[in-house]
């Protein structure tokens, strides 16, 4: 591990160890020149391959045949910000280390700043970290309106940083937070990068498009059901440990009560609903479209349904707003029905009402027949009855 270059009396040593620390003299005639050599060894833990949250443990250890100094370690990362690390444990030979948690974007060249006032010491010692995560946010929320279709995608930076280790992972999906998990996909990458998924639900409408962006997880829903919000979280694994990004769909949908045209004089409601609780800042509003502040119905807080009664045709939207920030409309246009339709329901009506007083007049005459036989088979009764007592009474004379 070492040569010696005759032209300039230079001593070359590979891969340094630890054990190699020491005085080297070099001796030419008479005179001799001593160099004292302190090593330093930096290690990082998993190979300097985390997922994203992960908390990397770094230990760094010295040797010399001086005694050794005390140590002040101060670490930069990738973006040249200064990290101040836990120390777990610390001795003159080996100190212990804690990262703070990582973040994909945390991902390049750190930086372990080693000083030590005697000897005078400052030493800049590199490590490579690479971060396997998302670009995605850890929780993202997405809308989408009934019937509508919607790519759900989740993108990984395994690309970007080179990442070469094979890793694994799913995407599951579940309604409700108490609901069961139902595992829609399963997929695996490889050291060279190759992204390979299988299907492992039937049962959930969704496809896995044929054409999409590189290191990029997604599912397509061609058709959205009321049903299918909730949950979708993709999770990475990677030596037994575990990264995951969500991104909770959101579903909205309008209804009328009636539905159909808006006869004249009649009444409709319109609901505007979500498929689950709305944060703390977002709210439903109802307005008519080239309408009046008073055609304009908000919700309150939490609210997921909102009604609004409309008695005149035109055309209504539906908003879902977070902060200031407008995130999907829905519109209904609520039809006017036509001329023949309203002479029909008023026809219908007066026929109805006519065809109601000509029942009512009926059973009125059928009560009066009926208590009039009613009481003839009285006084029938009543005189058989009287018969029969006279006949009674002319026997006994």
């Amino acid at each position: 591990r070492s040569e010696i270059k005759t032209d300039d009396k230079q001593l070359k040593v590979w891969n340094l160890k630890l054990s190699d620390a020491g005085i080297y003299t070099c001796e030419y005639g008479s005179h001799k020149v001593h160099t004292s050599l302190h090593i330093f060894k930096l290690t990082i833990s998993s190979d300097g391959h985390f997922l994203q949250n992960d908390v990397p443990e770094l230990i760094l250890m010295q040797n010399s045949t001086s005694p050794l100094p005390d140590l002040s370690i101060t670490l930069f990362d990738s973006n040249n910000n200064r990290v101040t690390p836990e120390l777990q444990k610390k001795s003159h030979q080996k100190y212990i280390v804690n990262l703070k948690k990582l973040e994909a974007k945390d991902s390049g060249t750190w930086v372990c700043q080693v000083h030590s006032d005697s000897p005078l010491i400052n030493q800049n010692i590199s490590f490579a970290v690479k971060v396997l995560g998302f670009r995605n946010p850890d929780l993202e929320r997405k809308y989408a309106t009934v019937d509508s279709t919607v790519v759900l995608s989740w993108h990984l930076n395994s690309q970007k940083i080179n990442w070469n280790k094979g890793f694994t992972g799913q995407l599951n999906w579940k309604q409700q937070e108490s609901a069961n998990t139902h595992e829609l996909l399963d997929f695996n990458a490889t050291a060279q990068g190759q992204l390979h998924e299988t299907k492992k639900s039937s049962n959930f409408l969704f496809e896995i498009p044929e054409t999409k962006r590189e290191s990029s997880i997604e599912v397509k829903l061609p058709k959205v059901d009321f049903n299918h919000s909730g949950q979708y979280q993709c999770q990475l694994e990677y030596q037994g440990r575990h990264a995951q990004s969500k991104i909770e769909l959101v579903v909205i949908k309008v209804s009328a009560n009636p539905a159909g045209p808006l006869s004249r004089g009649a009444n409709m409601t319109l609901t505007c609903q979500v498929s689950g609780p709305l944060p703390p800042n977002a709210y439903l509003h109802w307005e008519r479209v080239n309408g009046t502040k008073t055609d304009i119905k908000k919700s309150k807080q939490h609210e997921a349904k909102l009604e609004v009664n409309v008695s005149t045709a035109g055309l209504w939207s539906c908003h879902l707003t977070e902060g200031s920030d407008r995130k999907i409309s829905l519109q209904y246009h609520v039809e006017e029905a036509p001329v023949w339709i309203n002479y029909v329901i008023i026809g219908a009506s007066v026929g109805g009402s006519l065809l109601l007083f000509a029942l009512g007049c009926l059973c009125i005459l059928s009560g009066i027949s009926w208590q009039r036989r009613r009481k003839r088979a009285k006084r029938m009764t009543q005189a058989r009855q009287h018969l029969l007592e006279n006949k009674t009474c002319q026997c006994q004379q």
